[in-house]
């Protein structure tokens, strides 16, 4: 039995999903089909002088909006692939071009020509249903007309909703319009003619000769091959598929299909011939010996195939027209109107319509639930892929793939005139119309042991009494694991997708929630997201993307439109044309909204992790961007951003010294400063020295934390490259700048993380940095994040906090400051809460800080920190530069690795210390702000007992 609690939880989930039209897989299965987009020249260069996008990519990029498209009666789109080209299938067309030319006589020398011919596959991924009506039209019997009806109306819905976002379906056909278990239609392929640009993008016409719009046929449907077509034909509009839904319908009624004994090009001529008759429906009904059928039609259905099948587009009706129609006055009211629901980032309230019954009997007595079913098609199949599902192997599988080895695909036997003997060539199709169903056994078997309590799990209120993470305590194992196992592990993403779902679907009032999990780690499905809500994005973001002119030219444009083409162009996502638009139109709505900030080369680079990750969400890729850029680049992209810059580096630089001394030392001698190799690290957060699949794994971490934590990724990484950069002079040390090596980034997070947890909050102030929020921008959430996101900015400013100093005087120092107040706690040794780890530890912990204090003897027993050694700065250090031995100058050798403060009265006295102590390799070794001067009136000095 289910308890009570968890059964509400389950319902309420249930019903918030249905009101948010999330669209669980259900009954409905996924299909695969594939076709190839035609090729292009490969020595044709495109007016940039850049080699032409390839049509595969273009219609990947296209492809993507159709993601977004839900609506009961239409399929949805779940995932578009590119062929894996392997050598032996590319061997296999290359042995059949040879062959081509040996038949036509040519000279078998391969050419760029021959090899553009080499086409390119694409699979597509797409909810799919068993039944269509071709099983109807197979029976051969009249379908009644109140079905006829409903069919109508529910295939012009799926119309009228595409519509709106400017699609024709323009593929209608019988085995197109397919029925889920209850008999209702979807529209399958609706997105074929858009992705592929209305036909451009393929060899072979989109459409079925029987079920094409007369006004189709009369422009032309069939492209040349050879690319030579003066003017594309105009792209076919809504009516186009109304005169196909009047075929359909037409065949429904009298049971059988039209035109099956007429050869292709017969149909044609015989649909342009009907624009010379008056009615179309009688002529075609006794054609085909149905007319006794056809009359004896009620007039409103009789009525509907008249509008449907006018000759003339211009007196055609559309489907939004037909659904407005009175001939749907009975039908319609069985169906009410779709609403597109409100998206996780807008103004409206999202389960504003929720209700919980009374009751929950009926549902605690489901005890064999398909809890998979009710997840979305998205999740599903992103867990079907990590559950082994391919969708070439699936295609291969049922042979609607075939390759053979080279080989075998040779003719055996040859003439000099190309005539062949022996076995046919092995010809790929340019479209197969098959869709073959993907089977979730695998992935059932896989997650057959995951209880229904994993499907909804309870957000608790008061998470004290439970573990860090809410994933199930099977799963503590595999949370230990390296991430990229994680990542593919398909019960472990499960429990982590589900969890983060509803804690998105309650978003912003679980963002302290979602923060927590985020420490664990964020699944791939929804990083986007979760980015989002961890940079605080909230509100109606389209609207206020909308509302910036992204459209009047501004002197910008040619910078950006010269930097897109070299941004990320391995993805093919970014690479496609649709990829370079929104890039173009995200980066301008960046800077026109910022009138006070300029463009500066890199900025493309930062903005292309949140465009992948929100492809069809430009306005929440801008929000993010919008959000990122103040955090952790504030002020960077000034006009004049040289003062902000060299501050960065300037604090850099003071950090390579405060965690690894013997690197800075020999960076500093041979020259080898942060400002010839850390400027694009900083100014694109690692975006352009990292691939895409790098960034996701860093900025995972680096949301995490406050606007200091790049200094620690940066130390990171000199830290890996320590080896070859110690035995390296200047010269060396730039060119392997210029080419990066390979960088471990999970051990660079692991050890950034260590690296930021060492230094103490306020080592990396910054005067140009974001100034301290107000009140209530922080929403109350710091309590929960201090110890690591909280920015040292934010706290308030008091007496003993770090005073800003000139760029001048913070360049003299090796170095970092920290401030009073943070030696003051750290002192009272509270814990390591001060160092940013989450948990506290006694006080009796061994301590982490020395204060030495360089004044003199006397000054040093009138009143000094308490536990701080006396080395007085003119008798520390022998000529040569080492410490002089003495019993202080010996604690202080046995706190090496911790954390040392020099204290003094004089800066310039403090600051030469400190870096004689950088120079003998100490590290972590620091200086107080102000000296000794800041904490005199806080009465915390202490005097000796006098000796007796």
């Amino acid at each position: 039995m289910i308890s009570g609690s968890w059964g509400r939880n389950i319902l309420a989930w249930k019903d918030l999903k249905k009101e948010q039209k999330m669209f669980p897989l259900k009954d409905a299965e996924m299909g695969a089909s594939t076709f190839f987009a035609s090729a292009l020249p490969h020595d044709v260069c495109g007016s940039n002088g850049l080699p032409l996008t390839p049509n595969s990519i273009k219609i990947l990029g296209r492809f993507q909006i159709l993601k977004t498209i839900f609506h009961p009666r239409l399929c949805q789109y779940v995932d578009i692939t590119r062929g894996k080209h392997d050598i032996n299938v590319l061997r296999m067309q290359l042995s059949n071009l040879l062959i081509i030319k040996a038949e036509k006589n040519e000279d078998i020398v391969l050419l760029n020509e021959d090899t553009s011919r080499l086409r390119e596959r694409l699979v597509v991924a797409a909810e799919h249903c068993e039944k269509s009506l071709e099983d109807l039209l197979r029976d051969g019997k009249p379908v009644s007309c109140s079905r006829i009806l409903c069919i109508a109306f529910e295939v012009l819905q799926g119309l009228q909703y595409m519509n709106k976002y400017g699609m024709v379906h323009r593929a209608l056909s019988p085995h197109n319009i397919l029925l889920d278990r209850k008999g209702h239609v979807k529209l399958a392929k609706f997105g074929l003619y858009h992705m592929t640009a209305h036909g451009v993008d393929v060899d072979f016409p989109i459409g079925y000769p029987s079920y094409l719009a007369p006004e189709v046929i009369a422009q032309g449907i069939v492209k040349p091959s050879d690319h030579t077509q003066c003017e594309k034909p105009l792209p076919s509009g809504p009516k186009s598929d109304v005169w196909s839904i009047g075929i359909i319908l037409f065949e429904l009624c009298v049971g059988r299909k039209l035109f099956q004994t007429l050869e292709i090009d017969q149909r044609l001529k015989q649909i342009l011939t009907l624009g010379c008759v008056d009615d179309i429906v009688t002529v075609l009904a006794e054609e085909h010996g149905c007319l006794d059928v056809i009359k004896a039609l009620p007039e409103n259905v009789m009525s509907l195939l008249k509008k449907c099948l006018t000759f003339q587009p211009s007196k055609r009706p559309t489907p939004d027209e037909l659904l407005c129609d009175s001939i749907f006055s009975e039908v319609s009211s069985f169906y009410e109107p779709f609403h597109k629901a409100a998206s996780l980032f807008s103004s409206s309230l999202r389960c504003a319509n929720l209700t919980l019954p009374e009751d929950i009997s009926q549902l605690c007595k489901d005890e064999d639930c398909d809890y998979l079913a009710e997840r979305s098609i998205e999740e599903v199949y992103h867990l079907w892929c990590l559950a082994g599902g391919d969708l070439e192997k699936e295609l291969v599988n049922k042979e609607i793939i075939r390759s053979k080895p080279p080989i075998c695909t040779l003719p055996n036997f040859l003439l000099e005139d190309g005539e062949s003997f022996g076995q046919g060539r092995d010809r790929s199709s340019l479209l197969d119309d098959t869709t073959v169903t993907l089977s979730l056994y695998q992935l059932r078997n896989r997650l057959k042991d995951v209880g229904g309590e994993a499907f909804y799990p309870l957000l608790e209120d008061d998470q004290s009494n439970l573990p860090h993470s809410n994933s199930n305590n099977e799963l503590s194992a595999a949370a230990n694991l390296p991430l990229i196992i994680r990542e593919r592990d398909t019960e472990y993403q499960l429990n982590r997708i589900i969890l983060f779902d509803r804690l998105l679907k309650a978003y912003p009032y679980k963002k302290n929630q979602i923060w927590k999990e985020a420490r664990v780690d964020i699944p791939p499905l929804l990083r986007g997201l979760t980015w989002a809500a961890l940079l605080g994005v909230e509100g109606a973001i389209q609207a206020r993307y909308d509302a910036v002119d992204k459209d009047t030219p501004i002197p910008t444009d040619r910078q950006i439109e010269v930097d897109i083409p070299r941004c990320h162009q391995y993805d093919e996502l970014l690479s496609s044309p649709e990829g370079h638009a929104k890039f173009r139109r995200v980066l301008k709505a960046w800077v026109v909204s910022h009138p006070d900030l300029v463009y500066w080369q890199g900025l493309d680079s930062l903005c292309a992790p949140f465009l992948y990750l929100n492809f069809n969400s430009e306005a929440l890729a801008y929000a993010c961007m919008s959000a990122f850029i103040p955090k952790y680049l504030y002020n960077f992209f000034l006009k004049d951003n040289s003062h902000v810059i060299q501050e960065y580096l300037t604090v850099f630089s003071q950090m390579i010294a405060f965690h690894d001394p013997e690197l800075s030392n020999h960076l500093n001698e041979i020259g080898f400063i942060p400002d010839l190799y850390a400027i694009p690290w900083f100014l694109t957060m690692f975006t352009h020295v990292f691939p895409l699949h790098k960034i996701f794994h860093l900025w995972d971490t680096l949301l995490l934390g406050n606007s200091s934590f790049p200094f620690c990724i940066g130390v990171a990484i000199l830290q890996q490259l320590r080896d070859r950069l110690l035995a390296n002079g200047f010269n060396e040390c730039i060119l392997l700048f210029s080419d990066l090596p390979e960088i471990d980034i999970e051990r660079c997070v692991r050890e950034s993380i260590n690296l930021f947890c060492w230094t103490p909050k306020s080592a990396t102030y910054r005067q140009y940095a974001q100034p301290p929020k107000q009140a209530n921008e922080s929403n109350g959430t710091r309590g929960s994040m201090s110890c690591f996101s909280a920015e040292y900015q934010d706290t308030p400013k008091s007496d003993l906090s770090r005073d800003p100093i000139k760029l001048d005087d913070l360049k003299a120092e090796v170095s970092p400051r920290i401030s009073a107040e943070d030696l003051i706690d750290l002192c009272e040794l509270t814990g390591p809460s001060h160092f940013k780890t989450p948990t506290k530890k006694a006080k009796s912990s061994k301590p982490k800080l020395l204060v030495v204090d360089i004044r003199n003897s006397e000054d040093f027993n009138r009143g000094h920190i308490s536990g701080s050694i006396n080395i007085s700065f003119g008798l520390a250090f022998a000529t040569e530069g080492q410490l002089v031995q003495c019993p202080a100058t010996a604690t202080l050798q046995s706190f090496k690795g911790r954390v040392v403060v020099i204290v003094g009265h004089v800066v310039k006295n403090t600051a030469a210390f400190a870096a004689h102590l950088v120079k003998n390799k100490y590290p972590r070794v620091c200086i107080l702000d102000g000296g000794i001067n800041k904490i005199k009136p806080t009465g915390l000095l202490t005097v000796p007992s006098p000796q007796i």
